[in-house]
């Protein structure tokens, strides 16, 4: 029927149309962040996660929408990554901590297209089991809400990137290649 289908079409584009209205609005609310954490166990020695972990240029074995990342002097690296509907995004950063096979922490710098900062944990896992790595990242979405939601649309939610890209670490550490689906 014509008409019904009509009535459900203009019912979901409205409400399609209040979402994102509402979506730009708490966009516009000044430091909205989002925070997201994971850990995941890998059959290695915590030396040789941080020794991995600690080379940037590894990251893109693991990291599917990482282009590049490649340190710049001192403390400091650049970071190349695709984004949604095929655009690119660059931001530097600094390492804020570095305990050797214990932890690193980083921010990103002024000017950045992402904001961005966090902490990767090594612990020894119970029973010489590998190390249990314990990522948090908290980063402000270009775009805000509106942002994180065309993120999510794609599932290029950081999210859900980081529980992904802790897979391949360990499938890359403990096989020598990640698989990327």
């Amino acid at each position: 029927n014509r008409t019904r289908l009509a009535i459900a079409t203009s019912s979901v584009a409205a409400v399609t149309g209040l979402d994102l209205y509402c979506a730009v609005q708490l966009s516009r609310e000044e430091g909205h962040s989002e925070v997201r954490t994971h850990s995941i166990t890998v059959n290695r020695p915590p030396e040789e996660v941080y020794r991995f972990w600690r080379n940037f240029q590894n990251f893109p074995r693991f990291m599917s929408y990482l282009e590049s990342a490649h340190p710049t002097g001192g403390k400091r690296s650049h970071w190349v990554a695709k984004a949604p509907a095929g655009m690119k995004v660059e931001w530097d950063a600094e390492i804020t901590e570095d305990k050797p096979n214990e932890k690193i922490a980083w921010r990103s710098l002024k000017g950045s297209d992402v904001d961005n900062s966090g902490e990767v944990i090594f612990c020894r896992a119970p029973g010489g089991r590998g190390t249990e790595i314990h990522a948090h990242i908290e980063y402000n979405p270009p775009g805000g809400v509106f942002g994180a939601a065309i993120a999510g649309l794609f599932a290029e939610e950081p999210g859900r990137q980081l529980k992904g890209d802790l897979y391949r670490l360990k499938q890359v550490l403990e096989t020598g290649e990640g698989i990327h689906s």
